[in-house]
């Protein structure tokens, strides 16, 4: 097996039990310790999961509320960019994350039918005057605030939206975009199914950010919205792909 494909294997491991140590992973994968150790720490540097003394901890460990002030401003920015392209009246499919949740924010107020899986976009248009918010069911995730699993796709394959806002863990140099949570992905491709059009929300740090799950190219978007500039969007902007910048 490719140290690549073990690494993932671990991954989703983590992501599924909420934690493994050094033996045990040896054991499974047939090779030493200090080759674990390894693929861990290369894993913890890339923000794919976080290491404690004898084990490890699934970067779910984050909090949405440690992980919103990151990029705040330009999180807000995109969030407002995203809300302009919404008409009075469309049915908006809003995804779990921080960057999504600043498009709830700008939409606050308007009269459209927001659906969701977020407990952040749940919380922050639940006063929303002439807002439907329809609520997706699944199992809590307190931690990210969101609901997941495969009550909330199920949900979602009996729903279609005008337009769809999603977030991402990461866009690769290859423009492949990832998620680093494996309940999260078969949400999202749901997402993109069921949406008439659909936007990546993605903060700077996400060119290429963290995540080795594949969701899909980037080229399954009509647009990404982004304040980030660089190789990778050049990139983007090569395939035909729209780029949108506040």
């Amino acid at each position: 097996m490719l140290p690549a494909e073990r690494r993932k294997r671990i991954l989703e491991e983590v992501r599924h039990s909420g934690g493994l140590d050094v033996v045990s992973l040896s054991e499974r994968y047939q090779v030493s310790k200090s080759t674990i150790r390894r693929d861990l720490n290369l894993l913890d540097a890339q923000g794919m999961l976080q290491r404690v003394r004898g084990g490890t901890i699934d970067v779910d460990a984050r909090t949405f509320a440690q992980i919103a002030p990151k990029s705040a401003d330009d999180k807000q920015l995109i969030g407002q960019t995203a809300a302009e392209l919404v008409n009075d009246g469309d049915i908006v499919l809003i995804d779990i994350g921080t960057t999504t949740a600043a498009a709830a924010e700008a939409l606050y107020g308007r009269r459209v039918t927001v659906l969701t899986a977020s407990l952040a976009v749940i919380d922050i248009l639940r006063n929303s005057p002439d807002t439907e918010l329809v609520v997706l069911g699944g199992v809590v995730r307190n931690t990210y605030l969101s609901m997941v699993g495969s009550l909330t796709e199920q949900a979602m394959d009996q729903l279609r939206a005008d337009i769809a806002f999603l977030g991402t863990s990461g866009v690769s140099p290859d423009l492949t975009v990832l998620d680093s949570t494996g309940t999260e992905v078969p949400i999202k491709k749901s997402i993109l199914r069921n949406s008439t059009s659909a936007y990546l929300l993605a903060s700077p740090d996400k060119f290429p950010g963290s995540g080795i799950l594949k969701i899909c190219p980037v080229t399954d978007f009509d647009g990404v919205i982004t304040t980030a500039t660089g190789p990778i969007i050049n990139s983007i902007k090569s395939t035909g792909t729209q780029v949108i910048h506040p």
